[in-house]
């Protein structure tokens, strides 16, 4: 193997490029509702990352996002790390770059980027955070480019091919936090210790609203192969995170 080609494997390694199935009920959790049994974890025993780079896109985050979606994000940094460690302990992600996907996977729903272009807002959230991240930041490309993709295919949810370990992941949590699915892997004291650090305000009514928002200005988005009414409605209809909203 060449330098070059180990450096391509470390990278893809490190940063959540390895290939998983996008079906997660058949060949993910394989007609189980769990892989584990959830832990009950709390905020405090998470760790997250705080490096140079992660205060400067938190920075950024924070002061684009309105503050439902910027806590949106924090949730699913947390339970994607609680579903990492105790459902698959197996799965390498870099802690920084999955934390830098969770801060930019919505940075396409401001009210400013949704109008600034005729993408839908996965794409153009995936090419803020890659110029972002690369050019601006000089985060390393495998990285900027594996958080990009994520964001591309956050939404992208099927039962064939595959999708990228990071992209997974943060699918699991953005249907955990925004539909209540997958919630068996997920501690009910998680999810309370969660909430109550970055509380919800109201989340599922403001995604709704953002949701059919960009459906009305673009009805080509790639958010309506999830159901023009059936998505929002899913999401206003999320009773595991109802008491909670």
């Amino acid at each position: 193997m060449s330098s070059r080609e180990a450096a391509i494997e470390a990278a893809i390694l490190e940063h959540g490029f390895t290939a998983v199935p996008r079906d997660v009920d058949n060949k993910i959790l394989k007609g189980a509702k769990y892989v584990n049994e959830p832990e009950p974890l709390r905020v405090k025993d998470i760790p997250i990352p705080s490096s140079p780079l992660i205060q400067k896109v938190q920075e950024y985050a924070k002061s684009n996002l309105p503050e439902q979606t910027y806590n949106h994000s924090l949730r699913v940094y947390y339970y994607g790390q609680a579903i990492l460690r105790t459902q698959f302990p197996s799965w390498h992600v870099s802690p920084e770059t999955y934390l830098l996907a969770c801060l930019l996977h919505d940075i396409g729903t401001t009210p400013e980027n949704l109008i600034s272009t005729l993408l839908s807002f996965e794409f153009r959230g995936g090419f803020i955070a890659l110029d972002l991240l690369y050019t601006t930041l000089h985060a390393p490309k495998p990285q900027a480019e594996a958080v990009a993709e994520a964001i591309i295919r956050h939404q992208d949810i099927g039962t064939t091919g595959t999708i990228t370990m990071l992209g997974q992941i943060l699918q699991f949590v953005t249907i955990l936090d925004n539909m209540g699915g997958h919630a068996e892997m997920v501690h009910r004291e998680t999810i309370e210790s969660v909430v109550e650090e970055w509380p919800r305000k109201g989340w599922s009514g403001c995604f709704a609203a953002t949701i059919r928002r960009e459906n009305g200005l673009k009805p080509w988005a790639h958010t309506t192969a999830l159901g023009e009414d059936e998505f929002p409605d899913g999401v206003l209809g999320n009773k595991l995170m109802e008491p909670y909203d």
